[in-house]
This record gives structure tokens, C-alpha cells and sequence, in this order.
């Protein structure tokens, strides 16, 4: 493997940090720059770190110049809740920070660069099961619309400028090293941190929404197994349906159940319910499982079981 320069950028937020130490193992520390707009929290403090926002173009462009960045990871977002409250931030950072990356990835001609896309780019007239790699997209939120948007911007990128540039449509993704982040399926993460602390948790969603959920260590997995796939392995480029698992409250909720036997949920579904049921209940990857060898290791048992022996040490 030939040494690599990576700028992660968003790696403050939950697949950020994550995906960062995933960098570390694979590249050496000493060859991933971590950036984010706010200082760098818990173990991102130990690697090399600055302060950067992608919208500033000016800064941006000299920062990437002056580092000969191989591989640009952006993970610079506003989820899909938050996007709602807020849409024309939620766009401006999710649109404006991508092309940015884009046209600076050309001109300092960076070998890959990676772009999370997400089930919210999906919409209500979706197969709702095993969601086909290629379907109806109509996505109702802000965040699902830059993210519909943004796949056809990358697609635009490698047919039209020749850059490799790589994408992963993810499904909930459930960690417990941050707090969750104001997405739709976040209840999947809340719900641990409320069961260890109170022993019970308020469910914002009705207890029967089913979702396609992935463990925060599969989504690293399947986030580095793409990137360092040959290119001609590449078929996708606008963005890969990827999954590992579905479920709804009430199944996390008896699963919890059996290693916290008082645990208590109740539910009161609020706006964030209309979103989830906009979205699939299941995806087929079999695109990424043929093209690069996708296959996830947790399902929700061995999530449940990994999450309540770790996380009582973070709180």
C-alpha cells in the first residue's frame, strides 16, 4: 500500500470519530489530519487535529493545497431532524461544503474522495422492503433532497472530471462513543445511554417502525472495505445501498430487555415519525456484497450485547 495523506472532515460527529481511529489503524495516525469547526473532543485529541470549515473556500482550498492530501473523507453534515428546524443551513452546509470538496479534489487532483449519502434519500413512494439499489428516489426532508442531490453531483464528478469519488448510502447507524446527533434514527442510540442511566426511555417513534439499522463498527468496516477497493470493483457511483440489519422500537427495547430486565420504554411519536415512515424498512445490498464483498458482523443481539459491556465505562 502506498502511503496516504487523509483529511477527514466532520470528524467530530458520531461516524466521524469512529471512522477517524478506523484511519489511524489503517493508515498510521501520523498520515490522518482530523478537522471539524469545534475543538477536538476525547480521543480525536490525541491525533493530529485542526479546526477547519469547509465553507470558508479561501482557507479550505490553501489547507488542502499545503498538505498533499491523498483521500479526502467529508462527513460534514446537518442530520435529518435537524435539518427540518432549520432547512437553508441544512442545505447550504450539506450542498455547498460537497462541490466544494469536489472542485478542490480536482484541482488539487486528490486520488479518492469519500461521501456518505444516507436511506434518507429515499422517499415515501419507495419500495419500503429490500429497497432495489436502483428505484424511485423522492425524499421529503432537506437532508434526503441534499443527499438525492449530492449522489448525482458525485456520479457527475467521476463521469464528467474523472475523479474517483466513492459513497455509501447508510442506513441508521447505531454507536455509542458520541451522543447521538439530531438524526431520525438516533432513538436506536439515546435509547442505550437512557437504559443504562434511568432504566427507561421516552421512544419518539411508534413502537412498530421498522428501519434499516447498522452497528457503528460495520459502517467503519464497510466505509474503508470501499475505499480501498480496486476502482475497477467500483460499479456504483452515485452511492451503494448498504445495510446490516432492521428493526423497530419494541424489538431494541426487549433486547435490552434481557441484560436490563427493569427497563421501561414508552412512546410518544412526534414530527420525527413522518420522516421514518417516509423511508425503506429493509435495503437490499446485494450490489455491494457482488462488487467489493460487503458483509456486516453485528446483528442486533451481538450490537445489544457489545454496546451494555462498553459503554457504563463512558458514562
Amino acid at each position: 500500500m502506498s502511503k496516504q495523506r487523509i483529511l477527514v472532515i466532520g470528524a467530530g460527529g458520531q461516524l466521524g470519530s469512529e471512522l477517524t481511529q478506523g484511519l489511524w489503524n489503517l493508515h498510521g495516525k501520523e498520515n490522518v489530519i482530523a478537522t471539524d469547526i469545534k475543538e477536538a473532543q476525547g480521543i480525536l485529541a490525541t491525533g493530529n487535529f485542526e479546526i477547519l470549515d469547509v465553507l470558508k473556500e479561501k482557507e479550505f482550498n490553501e489547507f488542502i493545497r499545503k498538505n498533499n492530501f491523498t483521500q479526502i473523507y467529508h462527513l460534514a453534515a446537518v442530520l435529518s431532524a435537524t435539518g427540518e428546524k432549520n432547512p437553508k443551513l441544512a442545505w447550504n452546509l450539506n450542498m455547498n461544503s460537497l462541490i466544494q470538496v469536489l472542485d478542490a479534489a480536482v484541482e488539487y487532483k486528490i486520488e479518492k474522495v469519500y461521501w456518505p449519502s444516507s436511506i434518507a434519500s429515499f422517499g415515501p413512494t419507495t419500495p419500503k422492503i429490500k429497497t432495489p439499489q436502483d428505484t424511485i428516489m423522492d425524499p421529503t426532508t432537506i437532508y434526503g433532497i441534499s443527499k438525492q442531490a449530492g449522489e448525482r453531483w458525485c456520479e457527475w464528478y467521476y463521469k464528467n472530471r474523472g475523479l474517483d469519488v466513492r459513497s455509501l448510502r447508510y442506513p441508521g447507524l447505531i454507536g455509542y462513543k458520541t451522543k447521538p446527533g439530531g438524526g431520525t434514527t438516533d432513538y436506536a442510540v439515546d435509547i442505550f445511554f437512557k437504559a443504562l442511566t434511568d432504566k427507561k426511555y421516552e421512544c419518539f417513534l411508534k413502537p412498530d417502525t421498522y428501519l434499516p439499522m447498522m452497528y457503528m463498527d460495520d459502517a467503519v468496516k464497510a466505509t474503508l472495505d470501499l475505499m480501498e477497493a480496486p476502482a475497477e470493483k467500483i460499479n456504483e457511483r452515485a452511492s451503494y445501498n448498504i445495510s446490516a440489519m432492521s428493526f423497530c422500537p419494541s424489538e431494541i427495547a426487549a433486547e435490552i430487555k434481557k441484560h436490563i430486565p427493569e427497563f421501561e420504554i414508552t412512546y410518544n411519536p412526534d414530527f420525527r415519525q413522518a420522516i421514518a415512515d417516509s423511508w425503506p424498512r429493509s435495503i437490499n445490498d446485494s450490489a455491494a456484497r457482488i462488487d467489493w464483498g460487503w458483509e456486516p458482523d453485528f446483528d442486533l443481539t451481538r450490537m445489544t450485547k457489545d454496546i451494555i459491556t462498553n459503554l457504563p465505562a463512558l458514562l
